[in-house]
């Protein structure tokens, strides 16, 4: 019987590895040109003419039928309407994963520090963003998990205002987005997606008010958005498609890795689903439990693509080398699922998030464990970090110095700016020089 997933296995030993795999990791991020113009024009017109060009978009894009502007923010008799629509199980499920995301949050909270130097003091004054716009994703489904984590550590980190815009189309369809969001204390929502959200959270309306950062996923209309609208405000990143690193070995239970593989796979076409292994042996039945058990997933047709599109079997020599390929793929998601995950961990330095043994799948940290699932994507973990309290916070400098101190760098100060030929800060420096 041949295998409805057909992967080729790569070998770290083959001559022409690198090419095959270099091919094979990267997808063409290639700036669609057409998107780009249609966005921009978007949000001119959004930010030129407010709330009527917002309310002829609404209507043409996200199947909302209203007659004015104010009917786009979801009033407090909606959100007690999405409360009917959930289950008590749920609402309680919501709580105990905002009450673990939180703990988590908290650890990563800054302070603002000073020390003394000679009678001088020098530091750093740490302060929340005043307002932060979330976009949570819509349309047909729902994704409260989206909205905790970004809501959670903006307001552990002080955020005063988080406005949360989605394409709603029915308060039934996203009730536990809707209920999260109140979980979260999230204080506006508005029913509204795509570029244009994001425009009306840049530059805000005559009722919209604007904010100081954006943070979320979107299709590519919505990250384009974010770019073009970065510098007038903060963005979290330009997220990409999401991509799972599995390290296995022959004590995994392979129908485990199988689904692991295929938590991340589900997600779209361009999904990447990328297993490691030492062993050839335990390579051979994972392969087999994923064309196994495919075929008993909803969202197989999704999974099928994203394996034979984007998946990649890898068959290395050692350790090291699993780690240095680790390190080169850079992934959202990494699984050290074998036994000796210490030795492997110690030398990766490139990953989103980590999740140690078999008991540690990514599905956790994508619900409940704590961490943020928002990630580095497309090799960013490279020079990126995940979402965090930090990510809501910014640092002002302080400095105040002594006439001591002050007439001592001032000598410095003078002389490297008279190098570079900026005789107003040299001038500038000499006035403090006591000497």
């Amino acid at each position: 019987m041949s295998n409805i997933i057909n992967v080729p296995i790569l070998k770290t030993s083959d001559k022409n590895f690198s090419k095959k795999f270099n091919t094979r990791l990267r997808i063409n991020t290639n700036v669609n040109l057409k998107v780009e113009k249609d966005v921009l024009k978007l949000i001119n017109n959004v930010r030129t003419n407010g709330n009527s060009s917002l309310l002829n978009l609404v209507k043409k894009y996200d199947n909302v039928n209203i007659s004015k502007i104010s009917d786009l923010q979801i009033s407090d008799t909606e959100i007690k309407k999405a409360y009917s629509y959930v289950t008590k199980s749920q609402v309680s499920n919501l709580k105990k994963a905002i009450s673990r995301i939180k703990k988590f949050s908290k650890k990563q909270l800054s302070s603002s520090w000073r020390y003394k130097e000679r009678g001088s003091i020098l530091g750093e004054k740490v302060t929340p963003i005043e307002s932060v716009g979330i976009y949570v994703p819509g349309g047909k489904a729902s994704y409260p998990s989206t909205v905790l984590m970004n809501a959670i550590p903006a307001k552990v980190a002080g955020v005063k205002k988080i406005i949360m815009t989605s394409p709603i189309e029915s308060i039934s369809s996203h009730a536990l987005a809707i209920v999260a969001a109140d979980l979260c204390d999230v204080n506006q929502i508005y029913k509204m997606g795509g570029a244009h959200a994001v425009a009306a959270l840049a530059y805000g309306t005559e009722t919209i008010p604007n904010v100081d950062k954006i943070v979320g996923p979107g299709n590519i209309y919505v990250s384009t958005a974010k770019k073009i609208v970065f510098g007038d405000v903060g963005i979290d990143n330009i997220a990409g498609p999401s991509e799972v690193v599995v390290v296995a070995d022959e004590t995994n239970n392979p129908d485990m890795v199988a689904m692991d593989l295929f938590s991340q796979a589900e997600h779209d076409e361009l999904a990447q689903p990328i297993l490691i292994s030492k062993s050839i042996r335990a390579i051979n039945r994972v392969v087999d439990s994923v064309n196994k058990l495919v075929t008993e997933m909803p969202r197989k047709k999704i999974i099928i693509k994203s394996f034979q599109k984007r998946g990649i079997v890898i068959k290395t020599k050692n350790d090291s080398e699993s780690a240095n390929l680790i390190n080169k793929i850079a992934p959202e998601h990494l699984e050290i699922m074998c036994k000796n995950y210490d030795k492997i961990l110690s030398k990766v330095n490139n990953a989103g998030a980590i999740f140690l043994g078999e008991n540690s799948p990514e599905v956790f940290g994508d619900y409940c464990a704590g961490p943020n699932h928002v990630l580095p994507t497309s090799g960013s973990a490279r020079f990126s970090s995940p979402l965090g309290v930090y990510d809501f916070q910014k640092r002002s400098s302080i400095i105040k110095l002594s006439k001591e101190l002050a007439s001592e760098l001032s000598k410095i100060a003078s002389s490297i700016a008279t190098a570079e030929g900026l005789i107003a800060h040299a001038e500038s420096a000499r006035f403090r020089d006591k000497s």
